[in-house]
Parts: C-alpha cells; structure tokens; sequence
C-alpha cells in the first residue's frame, strides 16, 4: 500500500500505459481520477475498481488541463501525484526531416508540451499550498535517441525532459519533485495498430532484453516515483526500455554472432 490515502491524477488514463498506471495505483492504496476525453469510457473502467473517479480533460481543449485539476482538488480536498501520460503523433505525416510539413511538426510539439506544461502549472499551484506532492511525465526513449521518423514526437519528448528537470529544480522549494519514465517499445495498442510486425522485429534485435515492454512494467516505474520511497529523487530521467539505446548501433548485428573479431 505504498500510495496509501494519496490523489493521484492520471491523464490519457483509458488504455494502454495509462491504465496500466490506474491498476496498479489503485493496487498500492491510491484515490485515482482518471482523466480522460471519453468519460463514459473512463467511468465503465472505473466502475470495476475501488477508489476510482473520473474527471474530464480533452488534450486539444486547454481550459481542460486547468478544470481536470480543480475538479479533483474539490473533490477530494488535494492533489498528491499527477502522471502526465498524455502524448500524441500521427505516423503516417510525423515524418523525417525532410518530409515532415511544419504545421504538422508544430501541432504535434504544441500539443505535447503544452499538456504537460498547463497540467503540471495547475497542479503545483496546489502542491505548494500543501507543500508536496509529485509530478511524473511519461516521456519516451525517442526522446533521447533520435529515430529516423516521428521528428516531432521525439522533439516534443525531448523538451518535456527538460520541463521535467526544469519543474524539479522550480518546485523543489515547495517540496514538489518531478520526474520522467521513458518507455522504450510498449505492448499496447497503439504499437499493434502502427507498427508492423517487420519494424517489430527489427526493433526486437536492438533490445539486450530481448522484448518489448509490458504497460505495467511502466507503471510500476511510475509508482516508485508517486510513492515516497522516492522522497529524495527528483529530476530523473528514468529510461524502462530493456536496454535499447545503451549498446553499439551495430548491437543489432552483431549479438547472435561469435565475439571474436
């Protein structure tokens, strides 16, 4: 019970790595409200657990960071964890450099950030009244590791791991911490919907784990950070990837093959 009498706050919570978070916060203590878009979605999920609300927040609609917040803080008198999981891209025209049309480009980086940005201003405000509280933003290894496409997504991550360290170091004087998880290739839907199973496979090769990620191995990276067993962390960039990013480029064709040169 690690989250015991907390207010957590996930947004994007209907699927994937966000409810993965919503289980396993309810699993160790939590009050949850699940921020989501489609309320009535979220409400028949949350009807299946204990100490699960739902309020709601729609990415594209600004005035929805700020009111999600302060739904949850009339409703439940506080806000301890708010889980930034919200992020968008369109794979077929978030492109590479060359081919990636502007607007498309700065949509994609606006969205991003801006739902990081409004949500975790909205929340502070009142983790500093209470003096505590922790943010974490689900970013990406494509944050730190430039892929061949997607330029936008990984840029938006990119900054969202600098607005992290940047709301440690601002926050710290009211106790507030703020901390990234960085999911590398994740089973969710998303991934089986835009990824073939060739780029899959492909992937698979450069992983020293040698498989993708499950959403609640995220999660439970999320509940370390949410927890105040990580009282004393903050500002971290916290990579759950099995590995990907930390071998030579040349893992991939090499690892099946003899050491010797």
């Amino acid at each position: 019970m690690r989250l015991k009498d907390k207010v957590v706050l996930i947004t994007a919570s209907t699927r994937g790595i966000g409810l993965a978070c919503v289980r396993e916060s309810v699993k160790e203590g939590a009050a949850v409200y699940m921020a989501a878009r489609n309320v009535e979605r979220a409400q028949e999920i949350a009807d299946t657990m204990d100490g699960v609300k739902c309020v709601y927040n729609d990415a594209t609609k600004p005035d929805t960071f700020l009111s999600m917040v302060e739904d949850v803080v009339n409703d439940a008198g506080r806000i301890d964890v708010l889980v930034n999981n919200f992020g968008t891209s369109n794979p077929g025209k978030d492109l590479d450099f060359a081919h990636t049309e502007p607007t498309v480009f700065m949509d994609t980086v606006n969205l991003n950030l801006r739902s990081v940005f409004m949500a975790s201003q909205a929340a502070a405000k009142h983790m500093a009244a209470q003096q505590g509280g922790s943010i974490i933003n689900i970013s990406s290894v494509g944050g730190i590791v430039p892929d061949i496409s997607q330029v936008a997504y990984g840029t938006s991550k990119a900054a969202i791991n600098y607005l992290t360290r940047l709301i440690a170091v601002h926050g710290a004087k009211n106790n507030i911490r703020c901390n990234a998880v960085l999911p590398g290739m994740t089973a969710t839907e998303a991934v089986e919907k835009n990824l073939t199973e060739e780029f899959r496979s492909l992937f698979l090769r450069h992983i020293p784990l040698g498989r993708i990620g499950l959403p609640e191995e995220i999660a439970k990276a999320v509940v370390y950070f949410a927890s105040d067993e990580s009282a004393y962390t903050t500002g971290q960039i916290l990579t759950v990837s099995g590995g990907f990013g930390l071998a030579t480029p040349v893992y991939g064709d090499l690892a099946n093959k003899t050491n010797r040169r």
